[in-house]
């Protein structure tokens, strides 16, 4: 299955929670999330009145597309990471947020130079960043305790990076990075704990999924 690429605000209304897919716009009124919170078709409206009983399946699979959708990966991407998790040592759900969080579009997102992921997927992909002094152009680039992410020379000549220093001021990076304003890097002092990872995601119920 490839990636999504429809509307945004379609997924966090199906999955009934802001995932922060859009950056700035999800926190403004111009949400569709504030406006309409009601799963997206034709049998949307009102089913948030239902009570119907949630089915152990139905839990797994929305645990596990929630997932997805916020590190933007596809199915197959994202059973990868799984069966990466499942041989590692520990417990597999945990470290398979861990791989995720490791991601280098991730990375660059957790330091605050980039709105959302999806833009921080876009801003990799087009070749603006080092890694360790080396350009890379790949999203989905496992880094480790110890790389260093660098804006590259040409990147900062350009409007978008120019202003990047004021936005980037106002997030607030996580703590397994330590982020350089005045040079645009950052780097990967560990491996984030669990307690940094979004507490929204279940991945025991994503576990149980793919062990079905």
């Amino acid at each position: 299955m490839s990636r999504y690429r429809g509307p945004k605000c379609k997924v966090c209304r199906r999955e009934n929670e802001k995932l922060f897919l859009k950056g700035e716009r999800c926190y403004s009124q111009k949400c569709a999330f504030e406006r309409r919170s009601y799963p997206p078709g034709e049998h949307g409206y009102g089913s948030q009145y239902r009570r119907s009983r949630q089915s152990d399946f139905s839990r797994q699979l929305r645990a596990k597309q929630k997932a997805r959708r916020i590190y933007d990966v596809s199915e197959r991407q994202f059973r990868r990471y799984y069966q990466i998790a499942l041989k590692q040592r520990g417990l597999t759900g945990f470290n398979l947020l861990q791989l995720l969080e490791m991601r280098l579009d991730n990375a660059v997102y957790r330091l605050g130079y980039a709105a959302s992921r999806p833009q921080a997927r876009m801003l990799v992909a087009h070749g603006h960043f080092d890694v360790n002094t080396r350009r890379t152009d790949v999203p989905s680039m496992t880094l480790s305790p110890g790389d260093e992410i660098t804006v590259r020379e040409t990147s900062k000549k350009r409007t978008f990076f120019k202003g990047l220093k004021k936005e980037a001021e106002n997030r607030t990076p996580a703590e397994w990075v330590n982020r350089n304003l005045d040079n645009l890097s950052g780097k990967v002092v560990r491996l984030p704990d669990r307690s940094e990872i979004s507490g929204s995601l279940d991945e025991q119920l994503i576990v149980e999924y793919y062990s079905r």
